[in-house]
């Protein structure tokens, strides 16, 4: 059984919950760095982690790392890589994607060039081919250049594992469900709290709360790259880890999660999404404006995604906006609230400073997770 070390790439600022995530699932996490957890494993870890990791972008497998500060040196690095182990003689391959910083090397079409040219050179004298059809499985290949350090690797996911396949239809600026995700990881919600999001949009947040509660892995209804390659990975080893994850769900369990918006249509749109999820019957779809944010319980849970006001017009009516929430967060008893925000004047518009504040980046765009605490419930005998 041969075994890798894989890398998992992530939004920065999540690395702790994806951490956290990879030791429940069982593996060792051998390095740390921004936005990447890199773990110890074997075939059966590049499916598990496929399959089961709600905070990861992608996994990999480190084909190796090299230092370069010039083309020939990229050239000579990665035909010195052992590209005959993962790519057989009529794979399709190429560099997906290359990122550069703080190095000599800053020019990803050129390194993706200059890598294509080396790895053909390598297999060409490996295979003892002159030509390579190329009409094979895909071999993605992606390059992390870090202060001229090269981290070659192969993707085995495909579309980025935040594609769960039930989002459809989405809101206008939706959240990522693998973010939306890592920030329910962390808050101290758990299945047996109210959770509530007032501008639902397209349904993320309550989703992924619902998938987590009723333990449905977020790549069980979706395909990897990976599960084209029987010579690395093979079909029983995903059959049974598909199984794996089946075996686990139980969505009998019971919730208590609402997703309003003041759209109708955003309404029925999350509420087809959850539908596809297989956890409509887990939420309470509802059009509902933030004004009329009620709830007869205590020690509850507000988790959002609240408008940014990225358009001028937009930015005019935050305050008003936030302020609201903060009204009605304010005659919740006992709760708590989590929101996802790029707007500055949250904690003066809410009327209280938050207990904790996370900066996160949400694409490219720096937002800020604010968390105001409530109470923790008392122990129930």
């Amino acid at each position: 059984m041969k075994h890798y070390e894989l890398i998992a790439p992530c939004h920065f600022g999540l690395e702790a919950v994806l951490k956290k995530e990879i030791i429940d699932l069982g593996y060792d996490v051998t390095e740390v760095q921004d936005g990447r957890v890199s773990f110890a494993g074997d075939d059966e870890a590049i499916a598990r982690a496929n399959i089961g990791l709600r905070t990861a972008e992608r996994i990999l497998i480190k084909v190796g790392q090299f230092e370069a500060t010039s083309f020939e040196d990229l050239f000579q690095g990665t035909k010195g890589l052992s590209w005959e182990d993962y790519i057989p003689s009529d794979g399709k391959f190429w560099v997906a994607k290359a990122a550069s910083v703080k190095s000599k090397l800053f020019s990803p079409s050129d390194i993706q060039s200059v890598m294509k040219k080396a790895m053909v050179e390598r297999l060409r004298q490996t295979y003892n081919l002159e030509t390579f059809p190329e009409d094979g499985q895909s071999f993605p290949v992606r390059v992390f250049i870090h202060k001229d350090m090269v981290t070659v690797s192969l993707d085995t996911t495909g579309d980025s594992l935040h594609k769960r396949g039930y989002r459809k239809l989405t809101a206008k600026a939706p959240i990522a469900e693998n973010l939306a995700a890592a920030l329910i990881m962390l808050t101290p919600w758990h299945a047996d709290r109210i959770l509530v999001d007032p501008f639902c949009g397209s349904g993320t947040f309550a989703i992924e709360a619902a998938l987590m509660a009723a333990n449905i892995a977020p790549g069980l209804n979706r395909k990897f790259t990976a599960m084209n390659w029987p010579h690395i990975v093979s079909k029983k080893v995903w059959d049974d880890a598909f199984e794996e994850a089946r075996e686990e769900v139980n969505k009998d369990v019971e919730t208590d999660i609402q997703a309003y918006d003041l759209d109708p249509a955003m309404v029925n749109i999350a509420r087809e999404n959850a539908r596809l999820a297989g956890v409509d019957h887990m939420i309470h779809f509802q059009t509902r404006d933030v004004k009329d944010l009620s709830h007869p319980k205590k020690y509850g849970f507000i988790i959002t995604n609240p408008p940014y006001g990225e358009r001028l017009e937009e930015k005019e009516a935050l305050p008003a906006l936030y302020k609201t929430l903060g009204e009605r967060y304010k005659s919740l008893d006992s709760w708590s609230l989590y929101l996802i925000t790029s707007y500055e004047g949250v904690e003066g518009d809410i009327g209280r400073k938050a207990d904790k504040n996370r900066k996160i980046y949400n694409g490219m765009l720096k937002t800020y997770f604010y968390q105001f605490m409530g109470p923790k419930p008392p122990r129930r005998k």
